[in-house]
């Protein structure tokens, strides 16, 4: 009667019901936190190379802030409720301290991206006309000091902020990982490296996005990418996608070596209802070839053209980002595709492209956070700053 299904499924564990929706969540979460990591890179630790991209970097992740949020409002039945879990919250209850830790990180970076671009504010509001001198009048909040000790206080403001930040972006997605982890009655969820694994690959996805982003953005102003930027971008990308691919196969080593009863379920789930999503994409097409393609970047880089370095280094992310997106689909969606009974299996799952949580609305959310950044840079320009040279330089030198 019901072929995708085999052996014996309790009622409960025919629907799926973290659906696509609970998929993007962690993964837009996740490239708001590579990406402040990026940021933050420069901005605390004063990596020099990175300074094309501080700002960009910290722009791309308030965008993608403002959007982590609607995958799961998108879920809830009443979304209007959202809120309560911030006018009345539950400390005992794990899904709210994801509500203070998104508001209380929302702020930070609010602050800091203020502090960032304040000069700027500061220099339009004054020699803009019209409407857009009252807009960029109410943005500056009525501060005009454009003072070098004002600028001077501001990249102070703006490390300690960023240097705030920092703890506050891994317990953000470690946190999502965290929610899955802590869930005893799932045995593909509940592991401690699941916090650790979904943080790595956080970064992992950051650091992808930007590097495709920065040669889009580079492209589309008709200028040169920093060549030493993409190259650094690239050896973080490559540690930290070594680090995470680790901890995923160490995880699946380690479940196979102690083979307790819930290795019969998983290691069948792996290789039949996600062997395509698993080992295909996640492990080889995701997870092999971009580490050869680093590695070459990395190792051999100083050797090649830079329309070559730049196309390894585009291409692994693209890759990556494809990997990671796999790995959140694995975990959500194949921890739900056996039964709590351990007989039986949800053979497949497609999710539809007109539904609530489709396909459409899934690209539709995914592609929220690129309008948004397109807006924020027609607003306050990310680059301009490098143009300009040291006057208005941003950058904590």
């Amino acid at each position: 009667m019901f072929p995708e299904l085999t052996g014996y499924l309790f009622p409960n564990d025919v629907h799926i019901a973290w659906s696509l929706m609970i998929v993007m969540y962690p993964y837009v979460t996740g490239l708001v936190a590579g990406a402040f990591i990026v940021s933050s890179l420069y901005h605390v630790f004063g990596r020099e190379e990175l300074k094309p991209l501080g700002r960009f970097a910290l722009a791309a992740s308030f965008c993608f802030l403002l959007v982590a949020m609607l995958p799961l409002l998108n879920h809830l039945g009443h979304p209007e409720r959202g809120i309560n879990i911030i006018v009345t919250p539950n400390f005992n209850s794990a899904m709210a301290g994801f509500g203070f830790l998104f508001t209380s990180y929302f702020i930070i970076v609010l602050l800091e991206l203020w502090f960032v671009f304040r000069a700027d504010i500061v220099r339009y509001a004054t020699t803009s006309r019209g409407a857009a001198r009252r807009f960029y009048a109410i943005l500056s909040l009525g501060v005009y000091d454009g003072s070098a000790e004002a600028v001077a206080l501001d990249k102070r403001i703006t490390r300690v902020l960023a240097a705030i930040g920092i703890p506050m972006a891994c317990l953000l997605h470690g946190y999502v990982g965290f929610l899955f982890g802590a869930l005893k009655a799932n045995p593909w969820w509940s592991t401690p490296l699941m916090p650790v694994i979904f943080l790595f690959s956080a970064v992992v996805s950051g650091i992808a996005m930007l590097i495709l982003l920065y040669q889009l953005a580079m492209k589309l102003k008709g200028t040169t990418t920093d060549r030493e930027a993409v190259a650094s971008l690239a050896r973080w990308l490559w540690l930290f996608m070594i680090m995470s691919l680790t901890l995923e196969v160490l995880e699946i080593m380690t479940l196979g070596y102690e083979r307790a009863e819930e290795w019969e379920v998983i290691s069948h789930l792996l290789t039949h209802q996600l062997s395509i999503s698993f080992i295909s994409i996640q492990m080889v097409l995701g997870g092999l070839i971009p580490f050869i393609l680093l590695m070459l970047v990395v190792v051999m880089g100083r050797f090649m053209h830079d329309r070559i370095h730049n196309t390894l280094a585009s291409v692994s992310s693209l890759l990556l980002l494809l990997q990671v997106l796999a790995m959140r689909w694995n975990v959500v969606i194949g921890g739900q595709m056996f039964s709590k009974s351990m007989r039986g299996f949800r053979e497949t799952y497609v999710p539809g492209l007109f539904e609530k949580e489709g396909v459409l609305a899934a690209v539709a959310i995914f592609t929220l956070p690129f309008v948004l950044l397109l807006i924020f840079e027609r607003v306050l320009p990310t680059f301009d700053h490098l143009r300009r040279g040291p006057p208005d330089d941003d950058g904590l030198d």
